[in-house]
């Protein structure tokens, strides 16, 4: 700054930025003016500098922040796609499939599992009835919760089990693994080895042996209600192990494909849906045998479709005929998913018109 001594001269010129001083000795009155300007240009050119200096060392702090905000949300993002990699969206606008009329269903899908892109969409949100498909889900909490080699006894639970159900032939005083329970319940599409599984896990996970069937069904249910919601099945709902229709139990088929794409994550799971025929010993010595409901896996049927590796058929009065179907072509993964077709061929008919788009 300009300190004024007294009207005709000026005894300092005192510049701060750096303790920078300037001394003026005393000048004729005529003078003033002109050391004045000359100090107070010398004044705008040092701020100036100091200034842009400034601002430099701002901009650098400013992109430092900027690039580590941008760090720790990428790190974020990244960690949580790994957590949710069965989660994808269905409910994108995209369908590279021109609609297809026959055979009717109400509700269809095919999705490319690694690009991640729906190819066909149709009603694909809509409610419908799981049936069978619900075993999906049974098997995937079951294996969650307990040790595949853990090995459960077949008891009372089997008076729950409806008539004219799908078995798997076990029966009460009957002793075997999870793993071959599972085994019997997707191949044969068991409702006994449901009922088993359901009843074993759930008496498992409460640490409560005396909880009696329905208690431990309904706490069961309860456990694949919290674990759908988990994996972003958003708009299910389920109220039995086996798929039996009830009121109270629905799901879509964009919440089928995040069942199916998590299921395809389990080997004891991925390992039998592509299995056409099985014989297995159980632990108690009795031996099973055990064919596959798909009949995309039949290399001497009809519908036989090579590079099918599963998954799950399901068929009742309510969810008519359905099937969801892998499929693997080109080094790529493909699902399908049919629900509510008429008839069992139609679901099959329906299925390899919508494989014979895949790339």
């Amino acid at each position: 700054m300009i300190r004024k001594r007294n009207p005709n001269d000026y005894t300092y010129i005192k510049y701060s930025a750096g303790a920078v001083c300037v001394m003026a000795y005393k000048i004729k009155k005529e003078r003033v003016v002109l050391a004045a300007g000359i100090a107070a240009a010398v004044l705008i050119v040092m701020m100036a500098v100091i200034i842009a200096i400034a601002l430099k060392g701002g901009r650098s702090e400013k992109n430092s922040v900027f690039s580590e905000q941008t760090t720790t949300a990428e790190t974020t993002l990244t960690t949580t796609s790994t957590v949710t990699t069965t989660i994808m969206t269905t409910t994108q606008p995209v369908t590279t499939i021109a609609h297809i009329d026959e055979p009717e269903c109400r509700g269809a899908a095919l999705y490319a599992m690694g690009g991640k892109k729906m190819l066909y969409s149709d009603h694909i949100d809509d409610k419908v009835a799981p049936a069978s498909l619900t075993k999906l889900l049974t098997a995937a909490v079951a294996l969650k919760y307990v040790n595949a080699e853990a090995v459960f006894r077949v008891g009372s639970e089997q008076a729950l089990v409806h008539e004219n159900s799908s078995l798997c032939g076990v029966v009460s005083g009957d002793e075997l693994t999870l793993r071959d329970l599972i085994t019997g319940l997707l191949m044969s599409s068991g409702n006994d080895a449901a009922y088993t599984i359901a009843v074993s896990t759930a008496r498992a996970h409460s640490h409560d042996p005396d909880m009696t069937d329905y208690e431990a069904v309904d706490y069961f249910c309860g456990m694949m209600n919290s674990f759908a919601e988990f994996i972003g099945m958003e708009k299910s709902h389920f109220s039995t192990p086996d798929g039996w229709d009830d009121a109270d139990q629905y799901t879509t088929v964009s919440d089928l494909l995040i069942l199916t794409e998590y299921a395809l994550s389990v080997p004891e799971i991925s390992d039998i849906v592509g299995v056409y025929s099985k014989d297995v010993v159980i632990s108690s010595g009795k031996p099973l045998s055990w064919t596959n409901s798909n009949e995309l896996l039949d290399p001497n049927g009809p519908y036989y479709t090579e590079g099918v590796c599963g998954v799950k058929t399901g068929t009742t009065d309510v969810a008519g005929n359905s099937l969801i179907a892998v499929y693997k072509k080109n080094r790529r993964t493909y699902i399908s998913v049919v629900v509510g077709c008429n008839t069992d061929d139609e679901r099959y008919q329906l299925t390899k018109e919508l494989l014979s788009h895949c790339e």
